[in-house]
């Protein structure tokens, strides 16, 4: 008899959760104005509202945290780092920042000017919001596969080669700082971008002299997915993929907390000198010193211990496997979602589940507030809020998804915890028939709006 699976690591320590009743979640949400950041955690009994910096820690990474050397300068921290980004990932150069967002802002300051043209699949929310903060133009060229939830592509992620070549012929290489490339796809559903379509997209950009750059948060789970869909790479280890991967790259940002598996972090790798003395001037004004960057040595030693945990295939089939299994329990249901699954979350296609709703209407958070109402569950819209406003006409945005995101975080809840979310989302689904009015928006921001943005019912 085949044995069952079971997740490679076991508990430690736990943690209370409280759960609330219906009536108090109506308030809650309701002095929130709608808008699922602005509860308090202890508002939330299961929280999928991100994956970033929300995962356990190992025991071995919290030991590493009691050996960190805050040293201002040239602390043995750094250069664990170091030495660990290089063998993993294989770039030369690096400099440490306090998260995804941090890395984004030092290296774009550094190559995107006003009336710059960025290529690349989805570029997520930050990315944009760095892009568009310098005036310069994002231009979406993921394949058309992505934006129908009920296509079975393995690689979603991936950018349609041609649509990115019209780009690079259209516009000087003077324009053109980079492509950017998301491993794996947020906006898309947490998809995945194959080796081919790298090794392609890195052929364009020597064509054209274009640098390329990886957007790596969830680089680990891209190369499972690797190993597990792509032909030719089921025999590789997760770590000689991630090497083929990054070859293919100029240079990287990431959010550390994610793949890394830490509370805060980030860093940008390089393969140019040049770029790197570059970028450093910005990382010095933005995040501190060039060897810890907005950085505690503790932190940097467990992300190197991270980044090693992370690429480990138990743990990331653990970890993906229960993705699966929540987003498995919700078609069972006849729940519409994102499919293959992605990596980090299940991507509910609010359009489908909601199709009573006129779009200005916020399908996606209508449903997430839903969702906490029905069980305490916090998600997060991955729709026309996020997309926010045309920077140019200041019209909305209606992007071809309206999802709503159900992030897992790393190592935290059980299979119990997913059955539950299950649970409470197909009853909302249900009653989906009865949710005939959604929300609109009463203040804003003029940027990444979503994080701040007042909402009442409609």
């Amino acid at each position: 008899m085949e044995l069952p699976f079971a997740e490679s690591y076991k508990i430690k320590m736990v943690e209370h959760l409280r759960r609330s009743t219906r009536e108090e979640r109506e308030q809650w949400i309701r002095e929130a104005n709608y808008n699922l950041f602005k509860l308090k955690s202890e508002q939330v009994f299961i929280d999928l509202l991100t994956d970033s910096g929300t995962g356990a820690m190992s025991d071995r990474q919290w030991s590493e945290m009691m050996l960190g050397d805050e040293s201002y300068a040239g602390a043995s921290s750094y250069f664990k780092m170091k030495d660990t980004i290089r063998e993993i990932l294989g770039f030369e150069y690096f400099l440490p920042t306090h998260q995804g967002r941090a890395a984004e802002n030092v290296l774009f300051s550094a190559l995107v000017k006003a009336g710059d043209i960025v290529p690349g699949n989805s570029h997520f929310d930050t990315t944009k919001g760095h892009i568009e903060f310098r005036k310069a133009k994002a231009v979406d060229c993921t394949i058309a596969e992505a934006f129908d939830t009920t296509v079975n592509h393995p690689f979603k992620g991936n950018l349609d080669l041609t649509k990115l070549e019209d780009v690079l012929k259209s516009h000087p290489k003077e324009k053109v700082p980079f492509i950017v490339v998301t491993v794996t796809c947020n906006s898309s559903g947490g998809q995945p971008v194959s080796m081919e379509n790298l090794r392609g997209v890195r052929q364009l950009a020597d064509k054209y002299g274009i640098m390329v750059v990886f957007d790596s948060a969830r680089f680990a789970e891209n190369a499972y997915f690797i190993k597990t869909r792509e032909a030719g790479y089921a025999g590789k280890t997760i770590r000689e993929i991630v090497l083929e991967m990054f070859s293919y790259a100029d240079a990287m940002t990431m959010s550390s907390k994610k793949d890394a598996i830490v509370n805060m972090g980030g860093f940008i790798g390089m393969r140019s000198k040049e770029l790197f003395e570059k970028a450093s001037v910005f990382n010095i004004m933005f995040e501190g010193y060039i060897t810890y960057g907005g950085m505690s040595g503790r932190d940097m030693n467990a992300l190197a211990q991270g980044l090693r945990e992370g690429t480990c295939f138990d743990y990331l089939e653990t970890r993906i496997s229960q993705v699966a299994y929540l987003g498995q329990r919700l078609v069972d249901f006849g729940v519409p979602v994102q499919q293959p699954f992605g990596g980090h979350a299940i991507f509910v296609d609010a359009k489908r589940f909601l199709p009573q709703l006129p779009r200005e209407q916020f399908q996606a958070q209508t449903l997430a507030v839903e969702l906490y109402l029905e069980g305490g569950v916090r998600g997060v819209e991955i729709g026309a809020l996020l997309a926010d406003r045309d920077p140019e006409t200041r019209e909305n945005r209606y992007p071809a998804l309206e999802l709503l995101r159900l992030t897992i975080p790393r190592r935290v809840y059980t299979n119990n915890h997913m059955d539950y979310v299950a649970t409470a989302l197909a009853n909302v689904y249900e009653r989906r028939n009865s949710i005939i009015k959604g929300l609109k928006i009463t203040g804003e921001a003029p940027i990444m709006r979503h994080f701040t943005v007042d909402l009442a019912k409609v």
